[in-house]
């Protein structure tokens, strides 16, 4: 049997020439911007060429560039080597917004010439933004070059053991780093992934409800208290987002906010992304560089970043987990379970994805 095994992500500019189309692309995409169609390349226009020149100085930071698909490529190999006793096996990566996109790894995908496809998200929270979008996207690119192998998809595994698991680990070395820098001062644990628009959310998105379910068991295992407490000797955690843009009102509390309040209270901070499964921008930008400023100029005790999970053995032996699963299960689109995880006041796994 020949699997493929098609990872998504985001996707990130590979050049400072890359970054204005990577933003038009972003913003033109309507799980994005929701807007009519007739505006809506106009307006992605508008705001990537007014936006441009700050991301511009944002990726120089790294080089000019983002490294979210080198970072992606050493996740799809440590994926392909675990899941080496199941046949012939590819990984492929598709990005959203800037290449290799859905089209392109299509066509590679047609000349592999699989039995069987995984759609695999690295998203473990699902968001019509983010999985939706891509596997909806993924779905167009396949039906366009002929495609017919059948294809199972996992939508979310925001609870997955080795996700969960490989956290848990990078959290408490973070914690204990802390302490060290610190050693007299109490531990607020800052959960902080990227924000959405309230509005999304109260349209039926699960990412957030997702996001409080990674955070509950690592929470969990490492006994940490609720966060907004007096300070003391109880290590402390918040769920908190970041990377807020533009005049809508996103959903909080904000993560540069809570490393003020850690300053202010006492606290040292660990912030630990909780929605991002490989450094790129807003890992090693915003809060590397910028939250780790806000930080030191509000006098804050300590500022731990903890990593990404990365190739994490435990992250990776959990995705090739998800596809031992997906290819073992009947339904075309599941979650960690195996079937529907959100309620149904949710637009997730069950209804999109498939367009």
């Amino acid at each position: 049997m020949r699997t493929a095994v098609v990872l998504f992500n985001l996707g990130g500019p590979d050049g400072p020439e890359a970054v204005q189309p990577f933003l038009f692309n972003l913003f033109n995409d309507p799980a994005i911007l929701g807007v009519p169609n007739l505006i809506r390349p106009w307006l992605a226009k508008l705001i990537s060429s007014r936006r441009a020149p700050e991301a511009q100085k944002i990726y120089a930071e790294l080089g000019g560039g983002s490294p979210l698909l080198p970072n992606t490529q050493a996740q799809a190999d440590a994926l392909t080597a675990a899941l080496d006793d199941i046949g012939e096996i590819r990984t492929f990566i598709a990005m959203r917004y800037w290449h290799p996109f859905s089209g392109e790894t299509a066509r590679a995908v047609k000349d592999f010439a699989p039995d069987r496809i995984v759609l695999l998200p690295l998203y473990p929270q699902f968001s019509t933004t983010t999985s939706g979008s891509s596997l909806a996207d993924w779905h167009r690119a396949a039906r366009a070059v002929g495609i017919d192998a059948p294809a199972k998809a996992v939508c979310c595994y925001p609870a997955m053991d080795g996700f969960i698991e490989a956290l848990t680990e990078l959290t408490r070395a973070g914690i204990a780093k802390a302490k060290s820098d610190a050693p007299d001062k109490p531990v607020r644990v800052l959960f902080t992934a990227h924000g959405l628009p309230e509005k999304i959310v109260k349209k039926g998105d699960p990412y957030a409800d997702h996001v409080g379910r990674t955070v509950a068991p690592v929470v969990e295992r490492l006994g940490l208290g609720p966060g907004r407490g007096e300070a003391g000797d109880l290590d402390e955690y918040s769920i908190c987002f970041q990377s807020r843009v533009g005049p809508l009102k996103w959903i909080g509390p904000y993560t540069d906010a809570e490393i003020v309040r850690c300053a202010e209270d006492g606290y040292a901070a660990v912030v630990v992304p909780v929605a991002f499964v490989s450094e790129h921008s807003e890992t090693l930008v915003e809060l590397d560089i910028e939250y780790r400023q806000l930080a030191d100029e509000h006098e804050c005790p300590a500022y731990v970043r903890v990593p990404t999970v990365d190739t994490h053995p435990a992250f990776i032996d959990g995705l090739a987990g998800l596809v031992r699963n997906a290819l073992a299960n009947d339904a075309p689109m599941a979650s960690q379970t195996g079937g529907r995880l959100c309620g149904q006041g949710f637009a997730c796994c069950a209804l999109a994805g498939t367009a």
